[in-house]
């Protein structure tokens, strides 16, 4: 299988945005899910739903897979995958937006399909990613935007 191609910046109609991504942060680490099902490390994130933003559906994948409560939130860029993946078995290009939070407060984690959360300070090595061609690339710019605002949302 060729390695998607993901590119950042994506200029792209709101109506095509279907996948929220969220690079989150507590306390200076980074905050990675685990699916019940894999063993690797994922951000939270997740599909926008009928009549659902790509904020609200950011905002309800971060309380789901982390059980945050309080948070700040910024989109950081749209971008998009082209290729065959797990969620895109035939191909085709998909669009999403990153966004970065800032967690202040959890909760319990809610019951759904994350098994748990894990707080890193550095980024997980590339086999530990569920989604390598794409997670890296999106903390890496995550990371850029935080050195350039000092670290402030």
């Amino acid at each position: 299988m060729n390695t998607p191609t993901v590119r950042l910046n994506e200029t792209v109609p709101d109506e095509l945005l279907k996948i929220a991504v969220i690079a989150a942060r507590f306390q200076g680490q980074w905050v990675f899910s685990r699916h019940r099902e894999r063993t690797t490390l994922e951000f939270p994130g997740g599909h926008r739903e009928e009549g659902e933003s790509i904020e609200e559906a950011a905002r309800r994948e971060l309380f789901e897979e982390t059980g945050a409560l309080e948070f700040r939130l910024s989109p950081l860029c749209a971008f998009s995958v082209e290729g065959k993946t797990r969620l895109q078995p035939d191909g085709g290009k998909s669009w999403g937006m990153l966004f970065l939070a800032e967690i202040q407060r959890f909760g319990p984690l809610p019951e759904s399909e994350m098994a748990e959360i894990q707080f890193l300070r550095e980024p997980p090595s590339l086999e530990q990613y569920t989604y390598p061609f794409l997670q890296p690339k999106l903390l890496d710019y995550a990371g850029q935007i935080l050195k350039q605002k000092g670290s402030d949302l």
